[in-house]
């Protein structure tokens, strides 16, 4: 018995492999002060700067929040003179 080869039906387009298709993006986040049409973030205002900075201290990346460049630059800018003036900590001590 003698294979023969067949050429497929469509040559014009390339083999597709099954499993290997690309995952679906996720839904991109929004940023919340371009929502709320926030111009300039305050720095009077350090319960809302908390929500941007983890129990430790550190200021949370743009990645993680879904805040745009230009207020994350603002938000850093206000949450370091909260520091400096002493309405939020440097730190806090968790390490034993």
């Amino acid at each position: 018995m003698e294979q023969t080869n067949t050429p497929k039906e469509n040559t014009n387009q390339p083999a597709r492999r099954q499993g290997y298709g690309r995952k679906p993006l996720p839904k991109k986040k929004q940023c919340r002060f371009c929502i709320e049409k926030i111009k300039e973030i305050d720095w009077r205002q350090p319960q809302l700067l908390k929500m941007f900075t983890t129990d430790t201290g550190r200021i949370i990346p743009r990645k993680i929040t879904g805040v745009c460049a230009k207020h994350q630059r603002q938000l850093a800018r206000a949450i370091k003179i909260n520091r400096n003036l002493g309405l939020m900590p440097y730190t806090t001590m968790m390490r034993k």
